[in-house]
């Protein structure tokens, strides 16, 4: 049997591509993350079996040949994209001003202006003890290096907008992932990403949180 020319278990924009191209075909439903893991397998697995191939979930060259063909190029934004989950469409209240458009759906944060999407990160809420609270505020007051005062831990690039819960970098979630949640506050796992948002954001910024 030849090798597969995308073997399972490596990482690069080969597999970012493949993705992508599984993706356009709604086989994928996550951003292209350029790994190719279980997911991704299973993906290529339907591919497989809606197109009269053997189905292996390996990509082989006849696979690889066949998606081709059926999809196009992708770009480099669907190759790309900001979050690691598709954004959700934009409450109505994101579609005006200077807005954290914050979706508990799709776990995003987006930063828009007038309506249009300036940036975009993957984000996690309060657990069911501690929820993230849904409404229309704006950003109160911002603290590059804040510590909680009640859990005494750190808060960096926050951005309050409901009493203590605040839009902030999460180590937790950088090392952990959904596994964790935060208590109330949304956190952000980029670290590059939230500090350049907080240099952006001013107080009196809106802020939407929404399912």
């Amino acid at each position: 049997m030849a090798p597969p020319v995308i073997p399972f278990g490596t990482s690069g924009d080969r597999v970012r591509e493949l993705q992508a191209r599984l993706r356009a075909l709604g086989l994928f439903h996550r951003n292209p993350t350029g790994y190719f893991g279980t997911i991704t397998q299973a993906s290529v697995s339907a591919y497989q079996r809606g197109h009269g191939l053997a189905v292996t979930g390996s990509v082989s060259r006849r696979t690889w040949t066949s998606l081709r063909s059926a999809t196009k190029p992708p770009t480099r934004d669907e190759l790309y994209p900001p979050t690691t989950l598709p954004l959700a469409k934009p409450d109505p209240r994101c579609l005006t001003g200077r807005v954290l458009c914050i979706s508990k759906t799709s776990r995003t944060l987006a930063w828009m202006v007038g309506g249009r999407v300036v940036s975009a990160m993957d984000v996690r809420f309060g657990s069911e003890y501690t929820p993230t609270r849904e409404g229309l505020f704006q950003v109160n007051f911002k603290s590059r290096d804040h510590v909680s005062t009640i859990y005494h831990t750190p808060m960096p690039y926050a951005m309050f907008f409901s009493g203590g819960q605040a839009v902030h970098y999460s180590s937790d979630f950088a090392a952990r992932g959904y596994s964790g949640a935060s208590h109330g506050c949304v956190n952000v796992r980029d670290k590059k990403k939230i500090a350049a948002l907080f240099e952006r954001v001013k107080a009196g910024d809106k802020v939407v949180v929404y399912k």
